[in-house]
């Protein structure tokens, strides 16, 4: 039997258990955005239509009702590294938070469940993809915000890049993030290369590492900017720096094209 002394103590310890959990979240969620970058792998029995019909018609209008975007989808094209069948869904958000309530929103949006009804409603026997991996990022000092350039959607001939840097260990992965903050993305922006966003994996199967998209006005455009990069004084002298030295184990790089409906 529970005295009133033991009641006191129990309700003193569940309050400040949720003040610590409160303080830990405040002082974790210091980022501008987080970003999920969720890789839709159709496999050889995915509906691609199914896909994308849910994407535009049912998710991107129910994140867009929670404030939440610009939402980015791509493909791969033929010249990239990943195989065919995937599609790439980046999805920024404000604060950790969002993330969670998102989902719980979803499922109490009669809209988005009228719209989202064949996809969902599709059994074991003919799911519309393989599998889903998502990570979760958050912003960088160098490129806190999302940042889509005017024009960027009315360019048909535009081409994308999303690159994942993996590092060895954690030391080295928060190293690489301090080689961008300390000057890499200048270097980007002189080069002709536009990030789009940048963002640290807090969650993911491929960690330690970086995950960043960047956005050109066509692929001769892509090609040129690297080229710049590469010959960049300053990147030379940075890329030097022993301090960087092995701070990146494996580059995976994804030259994509934008979805139709796609706000990036």
């Amino acid at each position: 039997m529970k005295t009133p002394a033991m009641k006191r103590w129990m309700t003193f310890g569940w309050t400040a258990a949720l003040c610590l959990t409160a303080c830990l979240q405040s002082d974790m969620s210091f980022a501008d955005e987080y970003y999920e970058v969720r890789t839709i792998v159709l496999g050889d029995k995915g509906d691609a239509a199914a896909v994308d019909q849910y994407l535009e018609k049912a998710l991107i209008p129910a994140l867009e009702r929670q404030n939440i975007g610009p939402v980015g989808v791509f493909a791969p094209k033929a010249n990239s590294e990943t195989k065919e069948g995937s599609v790439f869904v980046i999805i920024p958000f404000t604060e950790l938070g969002q993330m969670e309530s998102s989902r719980a929103a979803l499922a109490e949006d009669s809209e988005y469940q009228k719209a989202a009804a064949d996809y969902l409603g599709r059994d074991a026997k003919s799911p519309p993809y393989a599998r889903i991996s998502s990570e979760l990022l958050t912003a960088m000092e160098c490129w806190p915000k999302t940042v889509v350039p005017d024009g960027t959607l009315e360019n048909d001939e535009r081409v994308y890049e999303l690159r994942l840097y993996e590092s060895a260990n954690e030391r080295l992965g928060d190293l690489k993030v301090e080689m961008f903050n300390a000057g890499e993305v200048p270097i980007f922006l002189d080069s002709g290369i536009q990030p789009i966003f940048i963002g640290q994996a807090l969650v993911g199967p491929r960690m330690p590492s970086l995950t960043y998209l960047t956005v050109y006005k066509n692929e001769a455009a892509r090609e040129k900017a690297w080229d710049a990069f590469r010959a960049h004084p300053d990147w030379k002298v940075l890329s030097k720096n022993p301090r960087y030295g092995g701070t990146v184990s494996r580059i995976d790089k994804f030259v994509l094209s934008a979805k139709p409906y796609s706000q990036m």
